[in-house]
């Protein structure tokens, strides 16, 4: 298997946010769809793709239609998406995508987390480059031999398609999200749900102490409401 296999085996043993804090980002990627391609799914792809993530998570479907409804009042804050950069101790870089509607106050948060957990906060690009940033689709099993839909797909730009128990994943390159969606609606293929990852090219390792120093800087990052992922090269 490849790397975005181990990567997603890594981030499903992660612990992961309460569901309010789920919900609270699938509103925000509604709010950001909706203004960016408007409020009809069928004619706005990131939309399309926000509601199956929203159905995937147990997002009621009243919550959903709220949400678009609110993100088509004029007086709704549009939300920016910003990547922050940085290093934890030990040498291991942090990549932070956060989507707000005040930066001064996101970049002070994030600055302050650096500096209470012994980390440093990095310019743009700083470590950016050691990540690659690809898109993922999951699909049902229904019979699909893995390894045919990915010679099928290769040609979509999919680099990687691997079996879970959840269903079948498609990695790709971040540029190739609107084909493989595109491909994937056409051959009415289920997107159960989608969306876009940053995967470490290489790894560290480290001690338990040292992961402990490294995971208390990145709970302080994930407990921000402005903060949607937080990616980092510690190996898990």
């Amino acid at each position: 298997m490849g790397r975005a296999f181990e990567f997603r085996k890594g981030r499903k043993m992660k612990r992961w946010s309460a569901m309010a804090k789920a919900f609270t980002r699938i509103g925000k990627d509604i709010v950001m769809a909706v203004k960016e391609g408007g409020p009809n799914p069928e004619a706005n792809s990131r939309l399309r793709a926000v509601i199956q993530n929203a159905k995937a998570a147990n997002m009621p479907k009243d919550n959903v239609e709220r949400a678009i409804k609110k993100a088509t009042d004029k007086d709704t804050a549009n939300y920016k998406e910003v990547l922050f950069e940085g290093y934890a101790p030990h040498g291991i870089a942090l990549l932070i995508e956060t989507a707000t509607d005040n930066n001064n106050r996101t970049v002070a948060n994030v600055r302050s987390y650096f500096n209470k957990c012994n980390g440093t906060m990095g310019t743009q690009g700083s470590v950016e480059f050691m990540f690659d940033h690809t898109c993922n689709f999951r699909i049902p099993k229904d019979g699909i031999d893995p390894e045919e839909l990915e010679l099928e797909l290769i040609d979509f730009g999919a680099e990687e398609v691997f079996e879970d128990e959840d269903g079948i994943l498609i990695y790709a390159p971040f540029g190739s999200f609107g084909t493989i969606q595109k491909e994937l609606e056409s051959r009415k293929l289920e997107i159960l749900s989608s969306g876009f990852e940053r995967i470490p090219q290489i790894t560290k390792k480290l001690t338990e102490a040292e992961m402990a120093d490294v995971e208390k800087l990145i709970e302080k990052m994930e407990e921000d409401d402005d903060v949607m992922n937080v990616y980092h090269t510690m190996e898990e």
